[in-house]
C-alpha cells in the first residue's frame, strides 16, 4: 500500500485546494462564530422535512428509545473518562505509549504519526473522509430530522471548519428550540448520536459479512514465551556465575536476556525485570521457561511445522501431539511484516508430548472492552492470523476502511454525550438538571462545575504525558 499512501496525499492536498476555492467563491455564505467557520447551505432540508412528516408514527415512540440512548451514552464516557483518568495517572506510562498525547487529535494519519501502527490500520485521508462524511451526515441529519418531528424550524444545513478540522451541521431555529419541551431538545440533542448508534451496528454487520467472506485462518499468533512464578531466593546461578545471596544477583545480571538455574532448571529473565523484583525485596519473579521458542528467538505467526499447515490453534494442538520427540523439525512463521521465518530446532518434552514454549494471553471478558473483545472474538477467532482469500491490497483497504467507519462513528458518539459546554451532552446535561431540580440556576452551576471537573481531569493526564515526555 505504499504506493497508495502518493496518491492519498495528492487528493489530500488537492481537496484542501479545491474546498478553499469553492468557499472563497460561495464566501457570502461563510460565516465566522467564535473559533468556528460554518458554510451554510440548504442542502438536505427538502430530505429531512420528509423524513419527518413521512415516519412521524415512527418517530415519536422511538424519542424515548433515543433518549434513553443518550443517557446510557453519557453515563458510559462519564465512566470511561474517570477509568481511564484513574489508570493513566496512577500507573506507568508504557514505552510504546510515551509519545502519544492522552488527548491525541482523531486526524489522517494519526496511527503513523504516534507510531500506533502496531495498534491500529492505517488511518489514510481517503478513509478519514468517507467515515467522517457518513458520521457528519447522519449525526445531523438525525438532528434536523428530529426537530422537524417537533415543529421547530431548521434554518440552514452545512459545513463547519476548525482549523484543519472540519464537519457538519445543521441550524435549527434557536428560538424556538429553546421554547420547546425538555423532552423534544433531549430527543433532539441525543439523536445525532443516536444516530452515530445505528451507523456502528450497520456498518459493524457490514464489516462482519465482508470479513467472512473475504479472509481465512492463516496462521497462528502466540504472544507469550511460556511462563512459571519463582522464588527468589531459590535462584542458585547467574548465567554461569553462582549466587552467594539474594543482594548479589544485581551484579551478576547483564543487558538483555539472563539464564538462571533453580532446582538444576534453567529459565530466562530480562535483566530490568529481574533486577527491578529483586530492588522491590519481591519474593518471587516471573520468568520464561527454557524451551525452544525462547531459545530460537521465535517470532511472528507459526503458519506450518515440518510442512503441515497451521490455520488455527486447533490445527497447532493436533500437529504438535503427532510430533515425534528428540526429532528435528522445521517451523516457519511471517512477522507483521509479512517477512517470512524459518526455524529448525527440537522441541521439548512436557507431558509426553513436543513443546515449543509459546503462551497466549486470556481475553479480558469483563466490563464494556471485555463484551467488545467478545464480540469481536466471534468474528474473530482469538490468536490466529488472517489472510485475504482474493486480492489482498484490495480487500485490507476495504476492511480497512469499514473499520474506521465503525471505530470514528462509535467515538463520535460516545464523545458528542460528554457533558462539557461546547458538546451536545453539555446542554443535554443542562436540561436534565433543570428538569430534575426546575431551577435554572442550579442546572447552570451543575453545568458549569461539570465541565470543568471533566476538563480538569483531561488536564491532569496531559500534565502526567508531559513530565514523563520531559524528564523520563
Amino acid at each position: 500500500m505504499g504506493s497508495f499512501v502518493v496518491y492519498d496525499v495528492v487528493f489530500m492536498v488537492l481537496f484542501g485546494i479545491i474546498t478553499f476555492f469553492i468557499l472563497r467563491k460561495n464566501r457570502e455564505n461563510l460565516k465566522r462564530q467564535g473559533w468556528m467557520f460554518l458554510y451554510h447551505t440548504k442542502v438536505g432540508l427538502k430530505f429531512i422535512d420528509w423524513t419527518a412528516k413521512k415516519f412521524e408514527r415512527i418517530l415519536k415512540p422511538l424519542s424515548y428509545v433515543v433518549i434513553t440512548s443518550g443517557y446510557i451514552l453519557m453515563g458510559s464516557i462519564i465512566y470511561m473518562i474517570g477509568k481511564t483518568v484513574w489508570v493513566y495517572i496512577s500507573s506507568p506510562i508504557p514505552d510504546q505509549l510515551k509519545n502519544l498525547p492522552p488527548l491525541a487529535p482523531l486526524i489522517p494519519y494519526f496511527p503513523k504519526l504516534f507510531g500506533l501502527e502496531s495498534f491500529f490500520p492505517p488511518l489514510y485521508f481517503t478513509y478519514f473522509l468517507v467515515a467522517l462524511a457518513i458520521v457528519a451526515v447522519s449525526h445531523e441529519c438525525a438532528h434536523g430530522i428530529f426537530a422537524r418531528l417537533w415543529g421547530i424550524k431548521v434554518k440552514t444545513t452545512g459545513l463547519a471548519f476548525f482549523g484543519p478540522f472540519f464537519g457538519a451541521f445543521v441550524e435549527p431555529d434557536e428560538k424556538q428550540m429553546s421554547k420547546a419541551p425538555k423532552k423534544h431538545q433531549l430527543s433532539i440533542l441525543a439523536a445525532g448520536t443516536f444516530a452515530n448508534i445505528l451507523m456502528t451496528i450497520l456498518f459493524g454487520l457490514i464489516m462482519w459479512g465482508f470479513f467472512a467472506v473475504s479472509f481465512s485462518a492463516g496462521g497462528v499468533m502466540f504472544n507469550v514465551y511460556a511462563q512459571s512464578a519463582v522464588n527468589v531466593s531459590d535462584i542458585t546461578h547467574v548465567e554461569n556465575y553462582s549466587v552467594t545471596s539474594v543482594g548479589s544477583i544485581y551484579n551478576l545480571t547483564h543487558e538483555g536476556l539472563n539464564k538462571l538455574k533453580i532446582d538444576g532448571k534453567n529459565y530466562y529473565v530480562p535483566q530490568q525485570m529481574l533486577t527491578s523484583e529483586i530492588l522491590n525485596d519481591n519474593e518471587q519473579i516471573i520468568v520464561f521457561e527454557d524451551a525452544p521458542a525462547i531459545r530460537e528467538n521465535l517470532v511472528g505467526a507459526i503458519t506450518s511445522i515440518d510442512g503441515k499447515i497451521i490455520r488455527n490453534q486447533a490445527d497447532l494442538t493436533e500437529v504438535l501431539q503427532s510430533l515425534t520427540l528428540e526429532k528435528n523439525i522445521i517451523v516457519t512463521t511471517v512477522d507483521n511484516e509479512e517477512v517470512q521465518h524459518r526455524y529448525e530446532f527440537v522441541p521439548s518434552e512436557k507431558n509426553g508430548r513436543a513443546y515449543l514454549g509459546i503462551g497466549f494471553y486470556a481475553t479480558n471478558t469483563e466490563g464494556l472492552r471485555g463484551k467488545i473483545q467478545s464480540i469481536f472474538s466471534k468474528i474473530k477467532e482469538p490468536n490466529t492470523r488472517y489472510v485475504p482469500t482474493w486480492d489482498g491490497n484490495l480487500v485490507q483497504f476495504i476492511y480497512d476502511l469499514l473499520w474506521w467507519v465503525v471505530m470514528i462513528n462509535i467515538l463520535v458518539a460516545l464523545m458528542n454525550m460528554l457533558p462539557v459546554a461546547v458538546l451536545d451532552g453539555g446542554r443535554f446535561f443542562y436540561l436534565t438538571i433543570a428538569g430534575i431540580t426546575g431551577n435554572d440556576n442550579i442546572a447552570k452551576k451543575a453545568y458549569a462545575g461539570i465541565t470543568w471537573v471533566i476538563l480538569l481531569l483531561l488536564s491532569l493526564m496531559m500534565v502526567k504525558w508531559l513530565f514523563n515526555l520531559l524528564f523520563n
